[in-house]
């Protein structure tokens, strides 16, 4: 809304300084500064109130060290994420742009998600929370939407740098003139790492429908999308299990998101770069700090010992909001490595108990990989500190950033 106000400003009344607005790397610095100044100070305010409504998080006897000291820590501190998030975005940024929309769409769904599990676990004292299926249902629903705008919406396209030969004719001889420009595509093309010009179109998935194959490309792109928001959202969910940990990881893949955007976003940058150029998707930019400083904010009540966890509320919203980010900026195939420790987690999970029933299904006893699952529960169970765990955890996340950020010149 500001944004406006001094775009106003600016052209009506030429006022010195209201000229910075146009600058997303203001609006940016500016978006990551009220977040985090939100979550710093109204988040102590949202932590007493959940605290004064008892809203304090029931911990299941694991046999971890430290695990009883957490009973009624407040949870549903993802609230704190949300607001942080959502109120420098309507500030800053650019309403219109249908790639902030697309994500203030998914913050508040994956919110609304979240915030019914919590709602249902702390005040109907029911453990299990919202039925599986209806967050699955949940997903679905964020990646059709996703996927649909992605897919037809008329201003989500690709422009591509082409080389135009132009013949001209002077007296007794031809020449001829390369020029290059950019033209606009509306195409399903994204970032494939370590392979030939790190590129694929998901167009080509479909050429066995026959030569007229591209109207059908939304049929394999749609569910790809609803399996990336489903995987990602799930990987935050679970590596929300020691203090700081999911917060801190997903401030470090935030912060490469917010690089990919602005470099994918900016035409001269992405043509040093040689990467694709998507516009419209520097706007993001503003989104994706105001995110980063929101959970930062949030960690300094996290941090351990946690004073809130932020409960399904905050951890399916970001890993909703990482994984539509990812999309949008066509680097949803660098998520295995960029959220790696989502990745991890998830696997461990699902090696853990497909190995345990294949055990007890062959020994007549279920046999385990790795003492406790998820995988940070395997470290705290071999002994050692949340603390170590969680900064170990954060430091392979930064070198996972740094492999994404260099894949995109590895072809």
């Amino acid at each position: 809304m500001l944004y406006y106000l001094f775009d106003f400003l600016d052209k009506t009344y030429d006022i010195p300084g209201a000229g910075l607005f146009q600058f997303i790397t203001f609006r940016a610095a500016l978006a990551v500064i009220l977040s985090l100044v939100i979550a710093t100070v109204y988040g102590k305010k949202i932590i007493a109130f959940l605290q004064k409504k008892q809203v304090g998080e029931t911990i299941r006897n694991l046999g971890l060290e430290g695990q009883s000291e957490k009973a009624g820590t407040p949870t549903m501190g993802g609230i704190i994420i949300i607001l942080a998030t959502i109120v420098p975005v309507l500030l800053f940024a650019k309403l219109e742009n249908i790639y902030v929309i697309m994500l203030l769409v998914t913050t508040i769904w994956m919110g609304i998600i979240g915030f019914i599990d919590d709602y249902i676990k702390k005040f109907k004292k029911d453990k299990e929370g919202l039925p599986g299926k209806f967050k699955v249902f949940g997903q679905v629903g964020l990646g059709i939407i996703v996927g649909a705008t992605m897919y037809f919406h008329e201003d989500i396209t690709v422009r591509r740098q082409k080389l135009e030969v132009v013949q001209t004719q002077e007296v007794g001889q031809n020449t001829s003139v390369s020029a290059d420009f950019y033209e606009e595509e509306k195409t399903l093309l994204t970032t494939l790492p370590f392979v030939k010009n790190n590129e694929i179109n998901y167009e080509k998935l479909v050429t066995w429908a026959g030569e007229k194959y591209k109207p059908y490309a939304w049929l394999v792109f749609i569910p790809i999308v609803i399996f990336i928001i489903t995987a990602v959202s799930n990987g935050a969910n679970l590596t929300d299990g020691i203090d700081g940990l999911a917060a801190g990881t997903s401030a470090i893949i935030g912060v490469t998101l917010a690089i990919f955007a602005w470099v994918s976003g900016n035409l001269v940058f992405s043509d040093y770069l040689n990467i694709m150029y998507i516009p419209n998707t520097g706007e993001l930019t503003i989104f994706i700090m105001a995110f980063v400083g929101a959970l930062i904010g949030f960690l300094w009540y996290n941090a351990y010992p946690a004073q809130v966890f932020m409960g399904d509320t905050g951890s399916l919203t970001i890993g909703g909001i990482i994984a539509v980010i990812a999309i949008a900026i066509r680097k949803e195939w660098l998520i295995p490595i960029l959220c790696g420790i989502f990745l991890l987690e998830n696997l461990s999970v699902v090696l853990q108990v497909g190995w345990f029933k294949y055990t007890r299904k062959k020994y007549g006893e279920g046999r385990r990989i790795f003492r406790m699952s998820p995988l940070h529960h395997h470290y705290q169970v071999k002994g050692y500190h949340e603390s170590k765990i969680v900064t170990r955890f954060w430091i392979v996340g930064i070198v996972l950033a740094v492999v994404t950020i260099v894949t995109l010149k590895i072809r």
